[in-house]
C-alpha cells in the first residue's frame, strides 16, 4: 500500500540533495585531482536516504531509520577524513550534512522547512564570492556594532517584563526596548546603506524603508545624525522626507484594509501632501547624484545613547496621552486624534477605523486621522528644526511645513 505523503517527502529530499549536488559539481568540487565528497548523483542518493529515514520514523521503524541516517553521516565523515589529508575545507561535507537534516525533515512531513533549508543553503553556496567579498569589507567597528545589536535583540529583549509597571498607565519596558532596537537598527541600516550605495543614495533608501514603520523615528534619528555628520545633512534630510512621504500610502493602505469607507474619505486629505513629498524627493534625488564628501571616520553605527533618550521621551508622551484621555473622554474625538498622532499614527488609524463608535461615523474618523497626521507632521517639523543641522533644518523643515500646510488646506476645502 502506497503512502502519497511519504513518497512526496522522499521525493522532496532527493530533489533537495540534487540541487546541492548540482551546485557542488558545477563549481568544480566533485571532479579532478582535488575532488571533494561527491557530486549531483551522490547528493541525490544521500537526500533520498535521509528522506527514507525520516519516513520510516513515522512508521515507528526508528531502528531502521537510525541505521540508514547513521550510515549516511558515517559516509560523509569518511569522505572528509580522506579529503582533509590534501585540503582542510569542509564546505562540501557540511552541505551533505545539511542535506541529511533537510531530508529527515522532509521524510517526516515538514516539507516547507526542508525546502527552506535547501533553498538557503544553495544560495549560500552559489553566492560564495560575494559573501567572501562582503566579509572582507566589514571592519571591526561594524562587527562590534552587529554583535551588540544581536545581544540587545536576542538576549536583553526576552528578559524584560511586558508591564505595565507603575501608575498613570505604567511603564512597559519591553515596548520601550523595542523602540530602542528600532532606533539603533535604523541608524545601523543607514550606515550600511551608506557603505553600499554611497551617502547620496544610502540614507534616502534607509529613510524610505524606515518610513514603512515610523517616519517620526526616522526624522529624530536622522536629525541627530545631521548634527554629528554635517557633510551628510542633505542625504539625511532626503531620507527624512522619504520617510514622511511613505507615511501617506502606509496610512491609506491600512485604512483600506480596516475600513474602506474611512479610506475613501481620507484619500482627498492625503493626496496633496503626498504629491509634495514625492516631487521634493524627485528633485533632491537628482541633486544627490553629485558626490558627497564623507567624513574620514564614520561615527558609532548604533547610536545607542540617542535611542535611549528617544525611548524616555516616548514614555513621557504616553503619560501625556493618558492624561488627555482622562480629561477629554470619548467625546473629544478630534483632540484624541491630534494627541494620538503625536505618538503613534498606526495606533491612531487602528483606533479610528476599528472602534465601533468611530467606525459608525466615517467622515469624523477620517477627519480625526487627518488631524493626527497633521499634528505628527508638525512634531516632525519641530524635531527637524530643534535637533537638525542648519542644512537639514532648511531642507526638511521646508518640505514638512509644506506637506502639513497642504494637509490642513485639503481638510478645509473638503469640509
Amino acid at each position: 500500500m502506497t503512502d502519497p505523503a511519504g513518497t512526496l517527502g522522499i521525493l522532496v529530499a532527493a530533489v533537495g540533495g540534487a540541487a546541492i549536488g548540482f551546485e557542488r559539481q558545477r563549481s568544480g568540487h566533485a571532479s579532478g585531482p582535488r575532488a571533494r565528497f561527491g557530486g549531483v548523483r551522490t547528493f541525490t542518493l544521500i537526500g533520498g536516504i535521509a528522506g527514507l529515514s525520516g519516513w520510516l520514523t513515522t512508521l515507528n521503524l526508528s531502528g531502521f531509520a537510525i541505521v540508514l541516517a547513521a550510515g549516511a553521516v558515517a559516509l560523509v565523515v569518511a569522505g572528509y577524513v580522506a579529503a582533509s589529508r590534501r585540503e582542510v575545507d569542509a564546505t562540501t561535507e557540511a552541505a551533505a550534512l545539511v542535506v541529511i537534516g533537510a531530508g529527515l525533515a522532509a521524510g517526516v512531513g515538514w516539507l516547507a522547512l526542508a525546502s527552506g533549508i535547501i533553498a538557503v543553503s544553495t544560495l549560500l553556496l552559489v553566492e560564495k564570492s560575494r559573501l567572501h567579498a562582503l566579509v572582507g569589507r566589514v571592519d571591526n567597528e561594524e562587527l562590534r556594532a552587529a554583535a551588540r545589536f544581536g545581544v540587545m535583540a536576542i538576549v536583553v529583549l526576552p528578559l524584560l517584563p511586558e508591564g505595565p509597571i507603575g501608575p498613570f498607565g505604567g511603564i512597559r519596558p519591553r515596548e520601550l526596548w523595542i523602540l530602542v532596537l528600532f532606533f539603533t537598527g535604523l541608524s545601523f541600516t543607514g550606515y550600511l546603506a551608506r557603505r553600499l550605495f554611497g551617502a547620496g543614495h544610502g540614507y534616502p533608501l534607509a529613510g524610505l524603508l524606515g518610513g514603512m514603520i515610523s517616519s517620526t523615528n526616522v526624522t529624530f534619528t536622522f536629525a541627530r545624525l545631521s548634527r554629528q555628520q554635517r557633510t551628510l545633512a542633505q542625504p539625511l534630510a532626503l531620507g527624512a522626507i522619504a520617510a514622511s512621504t511613505m507615511l501617506f500610502p502606509r496610512v491609506l493602505v491600512a485604512a483600506c484594509v480596516l475600513n474602506l469607507a474611512v479610506a475613501r474619505l481620507l484619500l482627498p486629505y492625503l493626496a496633496a501632501p503626498f504629491a509634495i513629498g514625492a516631487v521634493a524627493l524627485a528633485v533632491w534625488w537628482k541633486k544627490s547624484t553629485e558626490p558627497v564628501r564623507q567624513p574620514e571616520r564614520p561615527g558609532n553605527p548604533l547610536q545607542i545613547g540617542p535611542a535611549l533618550q528617544m525611548a524616555a521621551l516616548f514614555q513621557l508622551v504616553l503619560f501625556a496621552v493618558g492624561g488627555a484621555g482622562r480629561a477629554f473622554g470619548d467625546s473629544g474625538l478630534r483632540v484624541s486624534g491630534a494627541v494620538l498622532g503625536l505618538t503613534d499614527v498606526d495606533a491612531l488609524v487602528i483606533s479610528m477605523t476599528t472602534t465601533p463608535v468611530y467606525g459608525s461615523s466615517p467622515a469624523v474618523a477620517a477627519e480625526a486621522i487627518a488631524i493626527g497626521i497633521a499634528a505628527n507632521g508638525l512634531m516632525k517639523f519641530a524635531l527637524a528644526v530643534l535637533l537638525g543641522a542648519p542644512r537639514f533644518r532648511r531642507i526638511t523643515g521646508a518640505v514638512l511645513a509644506a506637506m502639513a500646510a497642504a494637509l490642513i488646506v485639503s481638510m478645509a476645502i473638503v469640509r
